[in-house]
């Protein structure tokens, strides 16, 4: 607890509220932004619990359509395979709860590791931009569920921290036929499933670890992520390119800076 601060817990949230919509791995930032000031969580539990709280955020501007999706269940034939294929896509993410101990002691704990898959998270995008793909898929409501068990195997890629999430499913999908804007729209629709069981197993595996000081900290991350993140959502856009070159700069300049310190 003597490493983390009601501030830094602040600086972290925000970041993450700013970056859990864009596909630049909010988890790959916060770690990196945690070595450079300090804070040292428990378990590195915080840096999980708080993207939560960003998730959350997409309530405020799906709300409407959750409610009319559950009350459109019964009768549209539509809305039972949306969830269907929504569920199929968030299966994969169980992989998470057989690598939990690997990715919390292990590859969150490697900066040099996430430098290079920011690097290389900023390299895909451009590539993609570069291909000649055409649509096939543009509405979520008709993406068969073969494509949506195969969007949740890519999003499997972000067990590894430096991978974002948003940007793994989003370019699955779109090499695998969809367009740009469905593909963002249901990279948010699979986060908050697969945000909630790692919110929710995270803290189940941490529960012995955690004090009410770290609880403390945790809330107002939470907080200051849900507030960030409902500041931003419902205003951001898609850019492939400069998402992959904030990327590369972001990766390359951690590099020398951990290649300085060793």
């Amino acid at each position: 607890m003597a490493d983390q601060t009601i501030v830094g817990a602040l600086i972290l949230g925000l970041v993450e509220g700013l970056t859990e919509f864009i596909p630049v791995s909010s988890t790959g930032h916060i770690l990196l932004l945690g070595h450079f000031i300090g804070f040292n969580s428990t378990g590195k539990t915080f840096e999980v619990l708080i993207q939560l709280g960003a998730i959350l955020a997409i309530l405020s501007v799906y709300f409407m359509r959750l409610i009319n999706l559950a009350a459109a269940l019964p009768s549209s034939a539509r809305a039972r395979r949306f969830v269907a294929g929504s569920l199929l896509a968030f299966l994969p993410a169980f992989a998470g709860v057989a690598l939990h101990d690997i990715i919390k002691t292990i590859l969150f704990e490697s900066p040099m590791l996430i430098c290079i898959m920011l690097i290389v998270g900023g390299v895909i995008p451009l590539w993609i931009d570069l291909l000649a793909l055409k649509p096939i898929h543009t509405d979520i409501m008709d993406y068969p569920l073969s494509l949506c068990l195969k969007i949740g195997l890519f999003q499997c890629l972000a067990l590894v921290p430096g991978t974002s999430r948003s940007g793994a499913t989003i370019a699955g999908a779109l090499l695998m036929g969809t367009d740009k804007r469905s593909a963002a729209e249901f990279s948010f629709f699979l986060a908050m499933p697969t945000m909630a069981g790692a919110f929710a197993y995270d803290l189940y595996k941490s529960r012995h670890l955690l004090s009410m000081d770290d609880v403390s900290i945790i809330a107002a991350g939470f907080i200051m992520a849900f507030i960030s993140a409902g500041s931003w959502c419902a205003t951001c856009s898609i850019s492939f390119r400069s998402t992959a070159l904030h990327l590369l700069r972001s990766g390359a300049s951690s590099s020398v800076h951990w290649g300085l310190r060793g």
